[in-house]
């Protein structure tokens, strides 16, 4: 009887150890993956120079971490979306995961599970990719189908509740009286971060991102979330809350943010809430070169030299924060080709619709065009590439409403063939 005790001690002895030594070799493994001679090595957070040498290689590839079906507009080609990233060596995947709308999807635990295994597959290939999510400033009425899990209540310090969220606790303004920012008619509209039940939203997302390899999120329009908050102190110790999740949960225990900054940062008391800042590249029209467009200092609200100056998140300071520009997409006017100075859109386009109307020539000679401009005349903001994002011609339904920057093949027969362009730009560009 003894023996037999004693064998059973021992092979639980024996257990236990295997069990511990497993556990150091998967930690082991995953710290080995992060090479700190990296020129893209970060833990804890992160240096201007790494933070640039990330936004450098930024694209805008959205949605790609979404799930869908071949007919779905959005997802036609994945497997060469991946192939085309892998290509061009992105660092920083922009907009790959968000809800616009249809929020109750995130309650299908298929949804996080796909993006979770795609993220997987792509750090299989380059473990320091940085995957970005979206805390956006628009939510509809369909997150009230969504149940709060318990665990977010838990990470707030707050009593579990069996309920779902409720959109219009989120969307009410702190002053009775102020007009409520609806969106699409749909019973939505932006949520305001003084709300804590914007804040329970904004918290599960950011933490079921997390959770998957998620290391970065882009904030919207923050200025219209934070419109009830103009001392940014609901902003920043949500915020806050947000970091410290990622200090224990996230892959290199940082996350990085950024948002629109139409006046040119996001700033408390001398420390900027975000690790960069972004705005549209608001491209200015050339009224005698018809749908022709450049980039100005000066022109309708753009970014360039007005980002501010601030402490970073990391602690390091700037005279200028770091910034990315991005081909945004938000529709057409009712004036499709016509020039007007005076407002938001090229030729009646947003950025990315109008780029993909441009000849193949073109799209490839204006990339080289703007990543030289930016760096010529405010070398604090980068080029965010975009790679897949919406578009809103007529015609886009040839293309599955959709611009790809993927090489035109069997593959992906929509293709606009930007992507040797953008390996070779990256590639003969950057340090």
């Amino acid at each position: 009887m003894k023996t037999k005790t004693s064998s059973i001690f021992t092979a639980i002895i024996l257990i236990a150890v295997c069990f511990s030594f497993m556990q150091c070799k998967c930690i082991t493994a995953d710290q080995a993956s992060f090479s700190k001679d990296s020129k893209y090595y970060f833990d804890g957070s992160i240096s201007r120079e790494t933070l640039e040498n990330y936004l450098d290689r930024s694209v805008t590839a959205g949605y790609f971490l979404v799930p869908g079906s071949p007919e779905n507009y959005l997802f036609p080609y994945r497997e060469d979306d991946i192939r085309m990233l892998q290509n061009i060596g992105a660092k920083f995947i922009g907009r790959s995961v968000y809800r616009w709308s249809e929020e109750s999807k995130l309650g299908d635990p298929a949804f996080l599970e796909y993006a979770k295994r795609l993220i997987d597959r792509m750090h299989e290939y380059d473990p320091e990719i940085i995957f970005q999510g979206c805390l956006f400033e628009h939510v509809s009425a369909d997150v009230n189908n969504l149940k709060i899990p318990a665990w977010v209540f838990e990470s707030l310090g707050l009593p579990v509740e069996n309920r779902n969220f409720k959109v219009e606790d989120m969307v009410r303004r702190v002053n009775p009286g102020a007009e409520v920012m609806m969106s699409s008619g749909r019973g939505g509209g932006t949520p305001i971060i003084n709300n804590l039940e914007t804040q329970l939203w904004f918290y599960f997302l950011a933490g079921s991102y997390i959770n998957i390899g998620v290391e970065a999120f882009h904030l919207g329009q923050v200025e219209m979330i934070g419109r009830d908050d103009p001392d940014k102190t609901h902003y920043a110790a949500f915020l806050q809350k947000v970091r410290d999740y990622a200090k224990t949960h996230a892959r290199r225990h940082y996350v990085l943010l950024d948002g629109h900054t139409p006046k040119g940062g996001f700033v408390k008391d001398g420390v900027s809430l975000l690790d960069f800042n972004s705005f549209p590249l608001r491209i200015k029209e050339v009224p005698e070169k018809p749908m022709e467009g450049i980039l100005e200092i000066g022109h309708s609200d753009g970014i360039y030299r007005k980002s501010l100056g601030a402490v970073s998140p990391s602690g390091w300071k700037a005279e200028s924060m770091p910034y990315l520009v991005e081909f945004d997409n938000f529709g057409m006017n009712r004036n499709p080709g016509v020039a007007n100075l005076n407002d938001h859109f090229c030729w009646g386009y947003d950025d990315i619709t109008w780029f993909a109307l441009q000849d193949e020539n073109y799209r490839n000679q204006w990339l080289g065009y703007a990543f030289d401009w930016l760096r010529e005349n405010d070398p604090n903001g980068h080029l965010q590439i975009c790679v897949i994002r919406m578009i809103s011609h007529p015609d886009s339904q040839k293309t599955h409403r959709s611009y790809f920057a993927n090489t035109k093949s069997v593959a992906c027969p929509v293709g606009f063939s930007q992507e040797e362009t953008i390996k070779k730009l990256w590639n003969t560009k950057l340090k």
